[in-house]
């Protein structure tokens, strides 16, 4: 599965000051990984957020959410955000944001 480069290009620049992140390509997308823990990505036109057990029913209540789903199962934790979800810049940092400041509150990967 192909991601939408210009999409990416807006993550990158809401976390233009964060020199922390990197990019992965995995899932068919790309992942922005903190800390060595994915917190947003892309695949095809769609976010894949990750926003945390405690954001997860408050965030799939809001229009152009999803459940995200690979397997049959729903991931909880993380959901999908069509593209009207994200269409202005402020929407899109504020998904960036929630997700970014989730894996900031979870304990440091342990280095394989």
């Amino acid at each position: 599965m192909s991601f939408d480069e210009g999409l990416a290009d807006r993550i990158r620049d809401v976390l233009r000051s964060d020199r922390h992140t990197t990019e992965k390509k995995m899932f068919g997308g790309l992942a922005f990984m903190s800390g060595g823990y994915m917190f947003i990505g892309l695949s095809g036109e769609a976010l894949m957020a990750r926003v945390g057990p405690e954001n997860y029913e408050k965030v799939l209540s809001q229009p152009h959410v999803r459940e995200m789903n690979f397997t049959g199962k729903p991931m909880k934790g993380y959901v999908f955000v069509d593209p009207p979800g994200f269409e202005n810049d402020s929407d899109l940092s504020n998904w960036v944001d929630l997700c970014h400041l989730f894996v900031k509150s979870l304990p440091p990967k342990k280095p394989k």
